[in-house]
């Protein structure tokens, strides 16, 4: 049972907890919820939650997003039907400096750590740090590793990595603290684009193998 509460964040935005942890139900609902009240207002999920942006002259009718969230809430989510966005990706080596940090804590062979991070199917949970960082759930409990004790200044874009139970990519070069395990060529965010992103939260993803 998800009970929804309602925080303001400033004069212009509130926050819609549906709860307080890492959880595919409470996601699956955020998203859903995010996606009903888009037709309506600006809105945003996070993994348990859901930020609500407004015009601070224009705030949304109180019954009516209560409303909303209760349809919301009361229906079963439909699966994303845009499928899976397979992504490209050239694990170990240069690109994936830390794998082998990785095998050891997870006691795996590199070739392994690739196999089941390639096999294993992701879900966005949300967008957030930056731009365009999507944050993936779905990682094999296997391959769960700690985040680094000295984060790196600089993370090269497209660096696909391990923090914890979730896997992310970077969407530009920036600071860090994830476990590199690889690197895609593609471009996860770009405003010159109509969708600027190329992941949205409740999108399948799946990795594959490239060669150099």
């Amino acid at each position: 049972m998800i009970t929804p509460t309602l925080e303001p964040l400033g004069d212009s935005a509130l926050l819609i907890r549906l709860g307080d942890r890492i959880d595919d139900v409470i996601n699956d609902a955020a998203i859903a919820l995010a996606e009903r009240l888009r037709e309506h207002v600006d809105a945003a999920p996070a993994y348990a939650s859901v930020c609500v942006r407004f015009d601070v002259d224009k705030p949304p009718d109180a019954d009516v997003l209560l409303a909303l969230i209760e349809e919301s809430l009361a229906e079963r989510r439909s699966a994303d039907s845009s499928g899976v966005v397979e992504i490209p990706v050239r694990y170990a080596g240069e690109f994936g400096p830390d794998i082998a940090d990785v095998a050891a804590h997870t006691r795996l062979s590199i070739d392994e750590v690739v196999a089941r991070h390639a096999a294993a199917t992701y879900t966005v949970a949300m967008l957030g740090f930056m731009p365009g960082f999507p944050y993936l759930r779905g990682l094999p409990p296997e391959l769960v590793t700690p985040r680094r004790a000295t984060p790196r200044t600089q993370v090269p874009a497209g660096s696909v990595a391990i923090g914890g139970a979730q896997t992310g990519i970077y969407p530009r070069e920036l600071p860090g603290g994830w476990q590199l395990i690889g690197r895609t060529p593609l471009t996860l965010f770009d405003a010159s684009r109509e969708e600027p992103a190329l992941l949205h939260p409740g999108q399948r993803v799946r990795f594959v193998p490239i060669e150099r």
